[in-house]
């Protein structure tokens, strides 16, 4: 369904408006007998070349996520975060060692590819398991860097080379092809320095494809709900403080608890 066309389903009038998450993710608008409910999904407020921006819907009552809803928990423009990996990996490519790049196979990966445009327009490699997911970001029009798979490579350490693998790559035998190389995670809870040395990685990059602590304060506030319901995530410090901010707040509890760590 495309975003913002409305359809019938029972005595709900429901439409899909763009979240920000990730290509093709989707808020769920659901009105019956002129009352409104926004199911939020996971969202961003944050720019992304790779999908459709976050849009405000206006409702009653809205569920949102609360994965990152703790104040230590703010982004800071991509773009710098983007700067941030290519100089890793041009510091990598001076010492011949292989750039390393873990973050999800979707959504964060094409973000990378795409966002990285804006500094060169050399080819990076992909674990399979992104590199069939960003064939099909680039079936959807999608603009990204050159990829190459990483199985298709002749030179088996690729030195000097970024590569992009999901998390679960890391210490695998996948991985110990690379002879030298450093690694580096790309993840909102890289904003948590303790994080990145519990897991050992070499650096820490901070993208999230989430909402920050204050991007979700600010969409409570802009879709004007007077019911919030909290979920996945930090659902008990958001709740708390949006009840002590005047509004009425309570968790939704999901078998989902939220993005894992990893």
């Amino acid at each position: 369904m495309p975003y913002g066309e409305p359809f019938q389903l029972g005595d709900a009038q429901v439409s899909f408006h763009p979240a920000g998450h990730i290509l093709g993710s989707a808020q769920v608008r659901v009105e019956v007998d002129g009352e409104v409910w926004v199911v939020s999904g996971d969202y961003k407020r944050d720019p992304d070349p790779t999908c459709a921006p976050f849009e405000v819907v206006p409702c009653h009552h809205f569920i949102t996520e609360a994965t990152f809803a703790l104040p230590i928990y703010r982004w800071q423009p991509t773009p710098q975060t983007a700067k941030e990996i290519f100089d890793w990996w041009m510091a990598c490519r001076q010492k011949n060692r292989t750039a390393l790049l873990l973050c999800y196979a979707l959504g964060k990966s094409q973000r990378v590819l795409a966002e990285l445009q804006r500094y060169t327009d050399e080819p990076v490699y992909l674990h399979g398991a992104v590199d069939g997911l960003t064939r099909l970001y680039r079936d959807a029009g999608v603009s990204m860097l050159p990829t190459l798979p990483v199985m298709d490579s002749k030179k088996s350490a690729l030195p000097g080379e970024l590569v992009i693998a999901p998390p679960s790559a890391f210490r695998s035998i996948w991985m110990k092809r690379f002879k030298d190389l450093e690694t580096g995670f790309a993840s909102g809870w890289m904003r948590v320095r303790a994080g990145r040395r519990m897991k050992g990685y070499d650096r820490g990059f901070v993208l999230s494809d989430h909402a920050d602590w204050p991007q979700l304060l600010q969409t409570v506030q802009e879709t004007g709900a007077k019911q919030v319901w909290v979920t996945h995530g930090k659902s008990d410090l958001l709740v708390r403080y949006l009840n002590e901010s005047g509004l009425s707040a309570g968790v939704w509890g999901t078998h989902y608890t939220g993005e894992s760590e990893e």
